[in-house]
């Protein structure tokens, strides 16, 4: 098996839970915490861990107990190993498809998998805790099945049209009339809104003329055609674990692979991790979010983007920064990709900060690569239409004005919804985003399809962590927008709530569904 990237004793050690306090014996222990580690999406697939020797010094443990955790492991296909490889992680069969598509399969453990060790650890692993159904007492007799008009909606990051969209609308309709003299095709965009893009990157120490953007239909359509022009089939893109899940589908439909590194515990890069993903797998591209990631809301430090950016260009990869929450930001903003690195491509879009039914992205690039893909946008696309374009001109000419009440209007959410999940569902950790749309929220257990079923019968649609990662992993995760008023908000805490319960109490049974 291929390796993609490597931990060490340190790392590995780092990574896993304090195994004297683990129930059964320290191998078990240390068996079932590895694979819980590969199905959160903190271990990727295709990584080679510590050898028995290194990684029994770094735990203070014998080696005849790691080297039993690894036969566990091996037993149930979980472990790959070769003489001077080492041992690969594998994820367990039935989880996910070979692929790497997104099925459903919910049969959980796969069959005819083995009976021993180290199928007793994965059962452990997706088991649940054991939560007392009387922690969610007071809550369930609140939230009754909601109607289908009553339905919360919290599957999509995005706020509803600023107040000041009508007014433009209608000084950009005014504004029509020059232009309809003309044929109407801009394939690249309009000069006057390819200008303000360029000003915008400019005053962010990005200095950018017009020429080096392309306007798009938002931001997966400008990484839909990086990705059909620089990557091949079978072709590698680094991606982070978890990731933009508009992106993975992107990947799969362009025939590329994704190789996804996992996110660090505390949110950022793993630097160690990601240079060496580069170096051993090779990538076409790599795909990033670090200004206000989605869906963790970290925000990448300058240090850490600059070594990324160094290693990158060692390995020949190029290195695309999704830039669509960067105006939504709770902190000081930090170095764009693009002033460390004048060969870094920057996507981004009005989606986010203004409204997802203004369908206006771009790509900055060097000025080559974007006479490239407007070429590759003519074989299907003519260009964006010239009134939504004179919309996006206007709205750039407010758009500090517009992200400003966005972010004041946001930001009381954000809190208050960390409030709620923090008394109604303790046992959930939700760290505090430093900027974009949602948490990305731990459960006590690896249950988030089956809470997203239930919580639907509830009347609250969310989305299971799965569907940000690949192969079945982030099953013990949620991504939960904040962009709603708070009362809503608080509804919908109410309803997960109760959704938590029945999964806890068996009302519905629990069936360790795992989703691609």
């Amino acid at each position: 098996m291929a390796v993609l990237t490597a931990l060490s004793g340190r790392a590995l050690a780092a990574l896993l839970p304090d195994l004297r306090v683990a129930p059964g014996s320290a191998y078990t222990a240390l068996a079932r915490a590895i694979l819980s580690l590969l199905l959160d999406g903190r271990v990727a697939p295709a990584t080679r861990l510590p050898s028995e020797r290194e990684l029994a010094a770094a735990l203070g443990l014998s080696r005849a107990t790691v080297t039993a955790a690894y036969n566990a492991l091996r037993a149930d296909g979980l472990l790959s190993s070769r003489t001077g490889s080492g041992s690969v992680t594998v994820l367990p069969r039935g989880v996910g498809p070979a692929g790497g598509g997104g099925s459903t399969n919910g049969r959980g453990a796969a069959a005819g998998a083995s009976s021993g060790p180290g199928r007793r650890a994965l059962s452990a692993a997706r088991r649940p805790a054991g939560r007392p159904a009387s922690r969610y007492a007071d809550i369930r007799p609140l939230v009754e099945a909601a109607p289908a008009e009553d339905l919360i909606d919290l599957s999509c990051a995005t706020f509803p049209a600023p107040a000041q969209l009508p007014e433009l609308v209608v000084r950009a309709t005014a504004a029509l009339g020059p232009h309809l003299s003309g044929s109407g095709y801009e394939p690249t965009g309009l000069p006057a809104l390819r200008e303000r893009i360029a000003a915008r990157f400019t005053a962010r120490g990005v200095p950018t003329t017009t020429d080096q953007i392309l306007v798009t239909n938002g931001a997966l359509h400008a990484l839909d055609l990086v990705l059909r022009l620089l990557v091949g089939p079978g072709e590698r893109v680094l991606t982070e674990l978890p990731t933009y899940a508009g992106l993975l589908d992107a990947v799969r439909a362009s025939g590329a692979r994704a190789l996804a590194v996992p996110v660090a515990p505390e949110g950022g890069w793993q630097l160690a991790a990601m240079t060496a993903a580069l170096r051993h797998g090779s990538p076409r591209l790599a795909v990033l979010i670090p200004d206000f990631h989605n869906p963790t809301g970290h925000l990448v430090p300058d240090g850490d983007r600059a070594e990324l950016l160094r290693a990158a260009r060692r390995a020949g990869t190029t290195v695309v920064v999704d830039e669509s929450f960067v105006d939504v930001g709770f902190v000081a903003p930090a170095t764009p990709a693009a002033a460390i690195d004048p060969g870094v491509v920057s996507v981004g879009s009005l989606s986010k900060p203004v409204w997802g039914g203004l369908r206006l992205g771009w790509v900055r690039a060097p000025v080559r690569l974007i006479e490239r893909l407007a070429m590759v946008r003519a074989a299907t696309d003519m260009g964006q239409a010239v009134l939504e374009q004179l919309i996006g001109i206007e709205v750039f000419d407010r758009l500090d004005e517009i992200t400003a009440a966005r972010i004041e209007q946001v930001r009381p959410r954000r809190d208050f919804l960390l409030d709620r999940l923090a008394e109604t569902l303790p046992a959930w950790r939700a760290p505090v985003p430093s900027g974009g749309l949602s948490l990305w929220v731990e459960l006590d257990a690896p249950l988030a399809t089956p809470l997203v079923m239930r919580a639907a019968q509830y009347g609250v649609r969310i989305v299971a962590g799965s569907r940000f990662g690949v192969d079945g992993t982030m099953e013990r995760f949620l991504r939960l927008p904040y962009a709603l008023p708070e009362d809503q908000l608080a509804t919908a805490v109410q309803r997960i709530a109760a959704a938590w319960s029945d999964l806890g109490a068996g009302g519905s049974g629990y069936q360790p569904l795992i989703v691609a």
